[in-house]
């Protein structure tokens, strides 16, 4: 019988399907390398992927030093590294191979005029941009596009014309400068800083900067740097469209369908982290229609209270997928607490709770399989409202609230995502961090975007809700906090364990010494004295807490989970 679609707001659930784990089979996962999409085939680029790098313009650091410094970063491209010095410079690369894994694809990249670059990315839009390069390329890397379209464009039209997630660092041979760009949502980390000689540099993680900076700043996403300053070369606030509902929704459909398709392609396996909420099992809805055999999901939780493993369980079976599962513990919650804040580089509750999972589930996957490329649902919260939205006491409240949450992803969910997969030598991709879909839904009036349907996600749910994509009850899920989902007593015991270290008294006077974002809870304060340990005096790295916005009305809480909200209702079941 056909499933019904989905109805707004729903009359039923469907009961769950049956269950069913198919255990892995290196031989029989491959990846297509042409997709068909309404009529048309898409062609995809031969990628650079995942790296890290470092980069150094000064007088005094030796290529010694900079060696040293840039090994802690090893882990992001484990499967080649060089370091080349020239004048008064230095660059480092890191490769973690994953399109083009032959030696011409490693970087830097330098052209015959002296030019050089190193990126750390994906440009989907290779293919295109390539035309217009006039440039004779000696690699399948689209990173090596950057040199040629910057030296025939500028650096501004580049990065208009780019359609990715990178960052990087090109040396401009004639002017004697560097020159960096970061895309617009900030998927791709970079850092910089100033060497004691006042030499700037540039890396992937603060490790690599750590003991070369006293102070160490996030490059801001969607600027570029010239020399001299940085930019705005993207807005994530623009200009409203006037699409209706039904215009809307297919949009909606149709772009994040194309943002997943140009994803797809690897020459290594991929693989998709699948909670069975509405965000990842969307993507893997669509990564499956356009695979020619099952895609690998994977999902984790705790032994005891596992919340989403049934859920992804249930999408997994319904897609057909080859779906593993990880089970973890109280104890490996705790063993792992201190990798995971160094891994981060936060000290944020919300994102150390939430990345507690991700990372011991990122790192089974290195262990245990083949797969170097996770697909993920992180960026879709920011654009289309979380549960405290529902409290906006406006539409225009809940696009300032968007605004300011897409522009300061990268120091939170975007932080995990990369941090959890790239610490174990894996590449993180994000289809709801798509420019183009980012930039349209950002967009859509607000009044579309508020919760007046009596469910969240309202467009996301309803663009995909013909079609049989997901089972109704996946689809209606109600949207839970991913660190409770991996089971309530993964945060209860974090809780526990930071109540038993400190006395109420201590932890007052030991919080006290902490004057930014001061710790306001046991939990807290164990987290930023780990983070203090491993990256003494740069708390400013990041803003503030991830809390919901404690101005609107039910917001004013003490803990950032929804779990504290009255409207979390079902989530948690």
């Amino acid at each position: 019988m056909e499933e019904p679609a989905a109805q707004f707001p729903p009359n039923h659930l469907l009961a769950p399907r049956g269950l069913r784990i198919t255990p892995s089979d290196k031989n029989h996962y491959r990846q297509i390398k042409k997709y068909e999409y309404k009529g048309r085939h898409l062609q995809f680029l031969q990628g650079q992927a995942m790296c890290g790098f470092m980069v150094y313009h000064g007088q005094s650091l030796s290529v010694e030093a900079f060696q040293k410094a840039f090994a802690s970063i090893k882990h992001r491209g484990p499967d080649d590294t060089r370091v080349i010095k020239f004048e008064n410079a230095i660059m480092g690369f890191h490769r973690l191979a994953i399109m083009d894994t032959s030696s011409k694809g490693m970087q830097p990249f330098i052209n015959a005029d002296g030019d050089k670059v190193v990126c750390n990315g994906e440009i989907y839009n290779f293919e295109h941009l390539k035309s217009l390069a006039d440039y004779d390329f000696e690699s399948h890397s689209d990173c090596e596009l950057l040199l040629p379209l910057y030296k025939r464009y500028g650096l501004e039209t580049l990065l208009d014309l780019l359609d990715g997630e990178f960052a990087f660092v090109l040396w401009d041979q004639k002017k004697k400068r560097f020159v960096a760009g970061r895309d617009p949502l900030g998927i791709r980390p970079m850092f910089y800083g100033y060497a004691a000689d006042a030499g700037i540099l540039f890396a992937s993680e603060v490790k690599a900067l750590q003991n070369l900076c006293e102070d160490i700043s996030p490059f801001p996403p969607g600027h570029y740097f010239d020399g001299e300053r940085f930019v705005r070369y993207w807005d994530p606030a623009p200009t409203l469209c006037v699409d209706g509902l039904d215009d809307v929704l297919v949009n909606i459909r149709e772009k994040l369908t194309t943002a997943v398709v140009k994803r797809l392609h690897a020459d290594v396996p991929v693989g998709f982290l699948l909670s069975g909420g509405l965000d990842s099992s969307l993507v893997c809805a669509i990564a499956q229609r356009f695979s020619s055999r099952p895609i690998r999901t994977f999902a984790i939780g705790m032994k005891s209270d596992a919340i989403d493993l049934k859920y992804a369980r249930e999408t997994a079976d319904f897609l057909g997928t080859e779906h593993q599962e990880v089970i973890i513990s109280e104890s490996d919650v705790l063993a792992n607490l201190s990798r995971v804040v160094e891994a981060l580089e936060t000290w944020d509750i919300t994102t150390i709770r939430a990345s507690m999972g991700m990372y011991l589930l990122c790192k089974a996957i290195r262990e245990t399989t083949d797969v170097k490329v996770l697909f993920t649902g992180e960026v879709s919260d920011e654009l289309f409202g979380y549960k405290y939205t529902d409290f906006a006491p406006s539409p225009q409240a809940f696009q300032e609230e968007a605004v300011k949450r897409v522009s300061e992803l990268y120091m939170y969910d975007v932080l995990r995502a990369d941090r959890c997969i790239s610490a174990h030598g894996l590449e993180a991709r994000v289809p709801f961090s798509d420019k183009d879909f980012v930039s349209y839904v950002m967009s859509i009036h607000p009044e579309l975007k508020i919760n007046r349907w009596g469910i969240g996600k309202y467009l996301l749910r309803q663009a995909f809700a013909k079609g049989k994509y997901l089972p109704v009850s996946i689809l209606m899920r109600e949207k839970a906090a991913f660190s409770d989902a991996v089971g309530h007593s993964l945060v209860d015991s974090l809780k526990s364990h930071a109540a038993n270290l400190y006395k109420t008294m201590e932890g007052k006077t030991l919080a006290c010494r902490f004057p930014h974002a001061t710790p306001f809870s046991s939990e807290s304060l164990m987290y930023r004295e780990c983070f203090e340990s491993y990256y003494p005096k740069k708390s400013k790295l990041i803003k503030d807490f991830w809390m919901p916005n404690q101005a609107w009305q039910h917001c004013k809480v003490n803990d950032p989970s929804a779990r504290v909200l009255p409207n979390y209702g079902q989530s948690g079941i």
